[in-house]
């Protein structure tokens, strides 16, 4: 095998080693989702008194009861029928899914995970970010349209407005990591945060709020979910889908979002890889090494707090949603930018380097 590998030209061997790395990445995002709804089961059971999943074991290893409730319900929608509605367009009805789930999971190639493992270093990653996350909007819309439901397109139309008005305050936030920084690459924005009081949102709180909070709406999770307001539109923009199509278009995408909203919560205003002690200790210290378990840390962290919002706050009304991204979140953000350009034209805070 070693004298098959060494037979390779260097390009090829390029090749394999970065496909293998996106199988990886892949992996782990898929085994992520899968544990994050196990988790998420469980958080907000022990929030209002109860257990949560805790029979279904692994393999019937003991003391496994509950870890294996992740993979009972992916073979339970893998073998359930996926019924497409008669009056339904069923090219787009079953494409509609694909078109949800693949931007959820190629905006990770620009993700820096450590200071050496990233899929893609961009110059403009930040940009490949934002014109990515943007497009899943188009497989909801693709679905509520095609299902031919007035509950699915009512849906739809919510989460295309809703995604319009937060999109915007995401933007002028991520302005701001730009100004910080002077980067559209992840990486160097992460390098640009080293240091004591170097985290941008020592600098930008307002900013790191609005984007973290938008990206709660982005992914019309609770209490922004009106998208699939049960009490109103049934399910929204899913409620004709069933087994492995639901669990493409809905599953996947929005849990796959919520981890790709918290790495870039923490890279982009938490310093990434960067350990908080980063110069407060001396230097050669193991607590202020660089290193992937910060950023897991901090990811898990968010995780969190999305599942503490769900189990905390009752659901918006669509128009005090739309109140609050056109009203308050985009003002903020640009009264911020404001005064972030006041900042560095005094070369205040991260400004004076």
């Amino acid at each position: 095998m070693i004298h098959l590998w060494q037979a390779l030209t260097p390009e090829l061997q390029g090749v394999i080693i970065k496909a293998i790395e996106i199988v990886g990445v892949l992996i782990a995002v898929v085994l992520a989702v899968a544990f994050l709804t196990l988790a998420e089961r469980k958080v907000i059971g022990y929030m209002q008194t109860r257990l949560g999943p805790n029979r279904v074991t692994l393999f019937g290893i003991p003391f496994t009861g509950g870890i294996g409730q992740p993979f009972a319900d992916v073979v339970k929608l893998l073998l359930k029928e996926i019924i497409v509605p008669a009056n339904a367009d069923r090219v787009l009805f079953l494409i509609a899914p694909l078109i949800a789930v693949t931007p959820a999971f190629a905006t990770f190639a620009a993700v820096p995970f450590s200071p050496r493992f990233v899929l893609a270093d961009i110059d403009a990653g930040l940009l490949y970010i934002l014109a990515l996350t943007s497009m899943g909007v188009y497989g909801i819309i693709l679905s509520g349209w095609a299902t031919n439901s007035k509950y699915a397109l009512l849906g739809a139309m919510r989460s295309a407005a809703q995604i319009v008005a937060y999109e915007i305050a995401m933007g002028f936030a991520l302005v701001g990591v730009v100004m910080a920084s002077r980067s559209l690459n992840l990486s160097d924005i992460v390098i640009a945060q080293q240091g004591r009081l170097g985290w941008n949102v020592l600098w930008l709180p307002p900013l790191a709020l609005v984007y973290f909070i938008s990206g709660v709406a982005e992914t019309n999770r609770a209490p922004f979910d009106v998208a699939e307001g049960e009490s109103e539109i049934v399910a929204g923009y899913h409620v004709e889908y069933s087994g492995a199509a639901f669990a493409t278009l809905f599953a996947l995408p929005e849990y796959a979002n919520m981890i790709l909203i918290s790495t870039l919560t923490s890279v982009l205003f938490f310093g990434g890889w960067l350990s908080p002690w980063d110069g407060w200790l001396p230097a050669d210290s193991w607590l202020t090494q660089p290193s992937f378990l910060w950023l897991f840390a901090k990811v898990v962290f968010f995780l969190f707090v999305f599942l503490w919002l769900r189990a905390t706050f009752p659901r918006y009304r669509y128009d005090q949603i739309m109140r609050l991204g056109w009203k308050v979140f985009i003002p903020v953000t640009l009264i911020w930018i404001g005064v972030e350009a006041v900042l560095a034209y005094d070369r205040i805070g991260p400004w004076h380097r």
